[in-house]
């Protein structure tokens, strides 16, 4: 009998990109609904499993495979050329399930062993206490954004707390299942509608040990705390949140890219009827336009794709953690890429017109995807910049990204 939970073979890039193409045409065909719904479809959802996507970076031990990260952030931006919150819980399910890998054996054992999906929110807004036992924490709050959690077993949630074995408090997720949360459907938003980024609440729920990811000390270069299971693992082998933020630009360039092919077919069939009824495309305006928006599109895709190629750099040389301005250096790069797309996709829709403000036309939606992609924390432009700039002056940059 085929289990659900393991890789039956490890797929080749031709085949992951085919079926990342099918999931975003069928997401695509939802669009509307979904964006009405707040959420995807099951069926959507149920494609993407389908195509074991989530497996893919796990630990081989666990039923992964070795995927370059080339093809990682291809997988994203195919999805996200049709679907930008298909792409975007896509991405989460690829990412969340690396997070386990740096749990206790026991643990990894639980999460990976039931072929379940994740969730998870950063933000360190719960409340921590030291559970009476001696040994598990309880943990109580309400955790804003948690893309995916409609469809997600186990949730994990950040909190700052000194653990029993640390020696100041730090940031970790702590990680429960859903029949011990209380999820707000709060999700009404400008863009990204269908990711169904509801809110989570706790009360007093207790975590084991064994379920508290210690993402500080992961940062800081540790694996897994009863030891490197699998030294070749390349999750283990790079910095992690370099590895894990990584998938917002691409998400960011496969919708941009939409917009812009969009934009070039639709400037070759324009016709300006207030303008003596002049076809588009014959007139200097409008080839500066599709030049200008080909080439900076052009540029952000670069930056994109170097942010895979200095993963794939950091793997090769078994790099775990980054210098501060080389740190702060990716952050600036995602800060570009998502403030820029966003920008580039506000001119495209409005050199269109009118016409291209229709629902059903597919700009309008893509358009506030790409602005809701731009406001995520962990590339906010000004931050990005000024992070970066303090550490090439020689000062600490951002304390988080």
């Amino acid at each position: 009998m085929r289990q659900p939970n393991v890789l039956q073979k490890p797929l080749e890039r031709e085949e992951l990109l085919r079926r990342a193409k099918e999931l975003g045409e069928l997401a695509e065909q939802h669009s509307l609904q979904s964006d009405q719904d707040g959420k995807l479809p099951d069926v959507v959802i149920e494609k993407m499993k389908e195509a074991e996507f989530h497996m893919l970076m796990r630990p081989k031990t666990y039923g992964g495979q070795e995927l370059d990260f080339k093809t990682f952030g291809d997988i994203i931006r195919t999805v996200a050329y049709h679907s930008v919150p298909a792409a975007w819980i896509t991405y989460f399910a690829i990412i969340h399930e690396t997070w386990p890998a740096f749990l206790p054996k026991e643990g990894r054992d639980k999460l990976f062993g039931r072929g379940e999906l994740m969730a998870d929110v950063f933000a360190p807004v719960g409340q921590v206490e030291d559970a009476d036992d001696g040994e598990g924490y309880i943990v109580s709050g309400t955790w804003n954004f948690c893309s995916g959690v409609l469809w997600c077993d186990w949730i994990a949630l950040g909190a700052i707390h000194k653990m029993r074995d640390g020696e100041q408090p730090e940031l970790s997720l702590f990680i429960v299942h859903k029949d011990d949360a209380e999820i707000i459907e709060n999700w009404d938003t400008l863009g990204l509608r269908g990711t169904g980024s509801n809110a989570v609440k706790l009360d007093k729920a207790y975590v084991a040990p064994h379920m508290v990811f210690p993402i500080s000390r992961v940062v800081q270069g540790a694996t897994a705390p009863d030891g490197n299971y699998e030294p070749d693992y390349q999750i283990f082998n790079v910095p992690y949140l370099a590895y894990f933020l990584s998938g917002f630009a691409q998400v960011a360039i496969g919708g941009l890219n939409r917009l812009v092919d969009d934009y070039i077919e639709k400037t070759k069939g324009r016709v300006r009827i207030y303008n003596n009824k002049k076809n588009e495309k014959d007139g200097s305006s409008g080839q500066r336009n599709i030049g200008e928006i080909k080439m900076e599109f052009n540029a952000l895709k670069n930056i994109a794709d170097e942010l895979l190629e200095k993963l794939q750099g950091y793997r090769a040389d078994g790099t775990r953690v980054l210098e501060e301005e080389e740190r702060e250096q990716l952050f600036a790069m995602r800060g570009y890429v998502a403030k820029n797309s966003a920008e580039l996709a506000t001119r495209i829709i409005i050199n269109l017109g009118g016409n291209a403000l229709y629902r059903n036309g597919q700009s309008e939606r893509f358009v506030r995807d790409l602005i809701a992609v731009a406001a995520h924390p962990t590339h906010l432009y000004e931050d990005a910049m000024v992070g970066y700039g303090k550490t090439i002056l020689g000062f600490d940059g951002h304390p988080m990204w």
